[in-house]
């Protein structure tokens, strides 16, 4: 179905967490839910952008509701505060975006000694969205959205190297934890359904998008400009995943056509 930014509902009244929010996709996606009036949280690993993104909103959008704080998704230390701030400062969470992501970085292990791929894409969602649970039971027709890609085709959950302690490539790596991803985004729906009904997970994909997210591979930063969209047209899943009224929890969601 064709669905663009005229698409999205007012959001007035709604609290909206976009992780990664400070840049690309994450950064579309937080300024146009500001734009319908939602109360958004970017939460960012780097708050001197975070601060800057809030700026560009702001100078655009006088009126907007948007804060920031700093979450490191592939540091469970952080998320944990992140999450524990959040609670205690929030009576309601309408719609959480696992957007922030890695792609292709050199072999890296995080401070808890986790691939840096699988820590940031899979592992952090998780465990972040594990933690806010209490706060989506309690909203009503509250939504968790997870970004995953169209590279989970070419991946392959290898159960005895998820945390690349056998060896290591940078691709191959990125699409199992986009398909892990997917994978959790599906669980999750699943055992909602039985658990808290009210409460829906969707996943996306964003297509082929031209963003900050290539940056640690050099042939794709070479061919992004001939072969990608924009960061806006790459937000709309998730702001169709977001505020949609026909979309329903278990829906994968991503652009059509070439």
């Amino acid at each position: 179905m064709a669905w663009g930014y005229d698409n999205i509902p007012d959001q007035s009244g709604k609290v909206i967490l976009v992780t990664g929010a400070n840049s690309g996709i994450g950064f579309a996606t937080a300024q146009a839910l500001a734009a319908k009036k939602a109360r958004v949280v970017l939460a960012c690993r780097n708050l001197v952008k975070g601060n800057t993104a809030i700026a560009t909103i702001k100078s655009r959008q006088p009126d907007a509701d948007v804060t920031v704080e700093q979450l490191d998704i592939a540091n469970l230390e952080s998320i944990h505060a992140f999450a524990e701030k959040f609670v205690r400062e929030f009576t309601q969470l309408d719609v959480l975006i696992n957007n922030a992501g890695v792609m292709m970085p050199a072999y890296t292990r995080t401070q808890d000694d986790f691939e840096l791929q699988f820590a940031t894409n899979v592992l952090g969602p998780f465990a972040l969205t594990g933690l806010l649970l209490s706060l989506l039971v309690k909203t009503p027709s509250a939504r968790v959205v997870t970004v995953s890609s169209m590279a989970h085709w070419l991946g392959k959950v290898d159960f005895s190297n998820l945390n690349a302690e056998k060896s290591y490539r940078r691709f191959p790596a990125y699409a199992q934890s986009k398909l892990a991803v997917l994978m959790f985004a599906f669980e999750l729906q699943r055992r909602l359904e039985k658990s808290h009904p009210a409460v829906s997970a969707i996943a996306v994909h964003p297509g082929v998008t031209y963003s900050d997210l290539a940056r640690h591979s050099s042939l794709v930063r070479f061919i992004q400009p001939y072969v990608t969209q924009s960061t806006a047209a790459g937000a709309l899943s998730s702001l169709m995943a977001a505020t949609a009224p026909a979309v329903v929890g278990g829906d994968f969601i991503g652009p059509s056509g070439f």
